[in-house]
């Protein structure tokens, strides 16, 4: 998750996407942000919507339609990714990485 206003973001190397994964998550960033009230822009993941998925009194969600990828802004990144040549490509390193970019 990233604040874009300020720049300071908030991460877990998760082992999968899942609701499992998701509730980790929430409850972790429920637990760094405790005075505040966090709102989400989520997609239909299946993981987002799930009836097993405990969503914190802080946290809360505003899901955009379904099928509207021009509304979604990591869709956009995804596109930016594939035209610098990152499509189905493995790099060795970080600086390889950094190079393609």
């Amino acid at each position: 998750m990233l604040w874009t206003h300020t720049g300071e973001s908030f991460f877990l190397i998760a082992g999968g996407c899942n609701t499992e994964w998701m509730n980790v998550f929430l409850e972790e960033l429920s637990q760094a942000y405790p005075d505040d009230y966090l709102l989400f822009v989520m997609d239909n993941a299946i993981w987002h919507k799930s009836s097993t998925l405990k969503i914190p009194t802080n946290i809360g969600f505003a899901f955009i339609p379904p099928y509207t990828p021009e509304m979604n802004p990591i869709e956009q990144v995804w596109k930016e990714i594939r035209k610098r040549g990152f499509k189905n490509k493995a790099f060795q390193t970080l600086e390889d990485v950094m190079n393609q970019l």
